[in-house]
């Protein structure tokens, strides 16, 4: 941290926040910061308002901070805002946010009541004002003031966001340390402490390859400076190894906006990566890896990356080269292990990245479907107009819904009526953070994408594609099954024959609500159905769900899914499927117990 400013605090019988973090950190022993951050001195506790809505915080602390944010002296500026937000009584937490959203109409006069806030105040919320002020007004000589602030328990959140453009690797420590519940990485953070190359590598090394470890990704690579380690050993396998682990869980938008669009080394990274990639050992493990990738730089968010001319297809080119071309299917075994299901997933996918490498052969509206790992059932449908991603493009809270849903059952198709289809939905739900729809319809001799829904950001323009090209290029993903597998091959004959013969769940009042393969166990295929009955027990209602599970074994998948829907001919499937919740009262009535929950759940 730097020389404290020579400045008295706007209370002179009151420690700064800024001198009180300093001095917490100066007597830890260890030198460590509590995941939470030090505790703030004892203060008022903070009030609610529960009434207010969004819309009326804002205007209130608009109302109240404007004024104030345009008086040129800045010690009698913060003394007022320390005052009037003690007046608002409104949670720090909601005061920064709104704060963050001013219109400032001098930015000058208000960095400086920034800083005196941050230097010298001595209460959370005000102090709160000026941090989320510098999120935009930020400047150099703020970095030391930020990084002491975020040490407290509250400020962590508003520190990184106003250290992100100012200091990667300071805000990037300081996420790492607030939401690293599992301590996993916190021998990284002492690593970084020590500034020694070798141990930071060492730490990154050690992290395993799981997704408690490396869920944050991006904050990991900016806070290890991996790109600086890359530079000094771009030889070093294992730390290629690591980069391409680091660089695919950036590119994943399973949960949320993708990572590598705001890690702002990715093309130098991506480069030193595919460079040395021949330095990796040649295990079936790596291969996947490389080929997973390709398969992101192919039609993932990478693609979205500010890449020179021809250098994305250069590095695909590159990769083309080095990977093994794809052995015959294997003999199937009767327990698939991780090592096979990798062959497996490696032989089926090995041509998608590279099929229509050059750019003469891509169609203007290009689908493709990509099996994501070999562990896991997620399966995503990649939507690319002239080459561009269009749902991390549009959208990028989550990847693109899966191909039974969008391919199978016809949605994409373009007919003379108008058609609205769901692309992708967010991987909290739709409910809560949107989902993206278009609408398609077939007008002479285009197909249209129009009527967006739900993007981010300005309303996209309407895609026009040629319509025969749009029907041949949907008709060879109906065609294509290359990214499926036994289980899920079994699952979408099932939901096939589902949908051609409906009356098979619906004789036992069930109707399908989602039928794939085990998120845990890729090898078995699960049906879900919802009961509704038609006659509920007086006082009832709602629904009921149950999930039936089918595991792997050594038939043809054409064969299980006939017995599957052969059972349901003459079986009730709430007999044999597990119960898996609903509606309570109506599950009492009809005597179904709700299951537990699952532990850590």
């Amino acid at each position: 941290m730097s020389v404290r400013d020579e400045r008295e605090p706007l209370d002179p019988r009151t420690t700064s926040l800024y001198d009180y973090a300093l001095f917490r950190h100066g007597i830890e022993p260890d030198g460590r910061v509590p995941r939470k951050g030090f505790p703030l001195p004892d203060g008022p506790s903070e009030p609610r308002r529960e009434e207010l809505t969004w819309r009326q915080g804002q205007a209130e602390v608009t109302d109240a901070l404007t004024p104030l944010l345009r008086d040129p002296d800045p010690v009698r500026a913060a003394g007022a805002v320390h005052r009037r937000v003690a007046e608002l009584a409104s949670t720090g937490r909601s005061l920064r946010a709104h704060t963050a959203r001013l219109t400032l109409t001098d930015e000058d006069t208000a960095r400086r009541t920034a800083r005196q806030l941050t230097r010298t105040g001595t209460d959370a919320a005000a102090v709160g004002v000026g941090m989320a002020l510098l999120i935009r007004l930020g400047e150099a000589e703020d970095v030391p003031y930020l990084k002491a602030l975020g040490m407290l328990r509250g400020l962590a959140d508003t520190a990184s966001a106003a250290l992100d453009p100012l200091d990667r690797q300071a805000a990037a420590l300081l996420v790492i340390r607030s939401r690293d519940r599992s301590g996993e990485l916190t021998s990284l953070i002492d690593a970084i402490a020590t500034g020694d190359a070798e141990a930071v590598r060492s730490a990154l090394l050690s992290l395993p390859d799981e997704d408690r470890a490396l869920w944050l990704g991006r904050r990991i690579a900016e806070a290890a400076d991996l790109h600086g380690l890359l530079r000094a050993r771009p030889q070093d396998g294992d730390l290629l190894a690591l980069t391409g682990r680091l660089l695919h869980r950036m590119a994943d938008q399973q949960d949320s906006r993708p990572e590598i669009l705001d890690y702002g080394p990715a093309r130098a990274v991506y480069e030193a990566l595919v460079r040395h990639a021949d330095r990796l050992p040649p295990t079936q493990e790596h291969r996947s890896l490389l080929l997973s990738i390709a398969l992101d730089l192919h039609s993932g968010a990478p693609v979205l990356l500010n890449w020179r001319p021809g250098r994305r297809r250069a590095l695909l080119h590159a990769l083309d080269r080095l990977l093994p071309e794809a052995v015959p299917a294997p003999a199937p075994v009767a327990e698939p292990v991780l090592g096979d299901r990798r062959a497996e997933w490696f032989r089926r996918n090995r041509h998608l990245p590279f099929d229509r490498a050059e750019d003469g052969d891509r169609p203007r509206w290009e689908v493709v479907v990509v099996h994501r790992s070999a562990d896991s059932s997620a399966v995503e449908t990649r939507i690319l107009a002239d080459g561009i991603p269009l749902c991390p493009a549009l959208f990028g809270k989550g990847c693109g819904n899966p191909p039974e849903y969008l391919i199978d059952s016809g949605r994409l198709r373009a007919g003379p009526e108008p058609r609205e289809v769901q692309l992708v939905e967010a991987y909290c739900t739709e409910g809560c953070c949107g989902a993206l729809y278009v609408t398609i319809r077939r007008e002479g001799g285009e197909v249209v994408w129009d009527g967006w829904r739900g993007a981010v950001g300005p309303t996209p323009p309407p895609y026009r594609f040629d319509a025969a090209a749009y029907d041949g290029e949907l008709a060879r993903a109906e065609r294509d099954h290359s990214w499926c597998w036994p289980a899920r091959s079994t699952a979408r004959l099932i939901g096939a024959g589902l949908r051609d013969r409906p009356e098979l769940t619906a004789r036992w009042e069930l109707a399908p609500y989602w039928i794939g393969t085990d998120w845990r166990d890729p090898d078995t295929a699960v049906v879900h159905l919802r009961h509704e009955p038609s006659a509920p027990p007086p006082g009832t209602g709602g629904s009921l769900y149950f999930t039936w599970q089918l595991p792997g074994d050594d038939g043809p998948p054409q064969d299980r899914a006939a017995a599957a829907l052969q059972r349901l001919e003459t079986d009730d499937p709430k007999a044999f499927a597990t119960f898996g919740g609903g509606n309570g009262e109506l599950a009492a009535a009809l005597g179904y117990r709700t299951p537990p929950r699952a532990a850590g759940a």
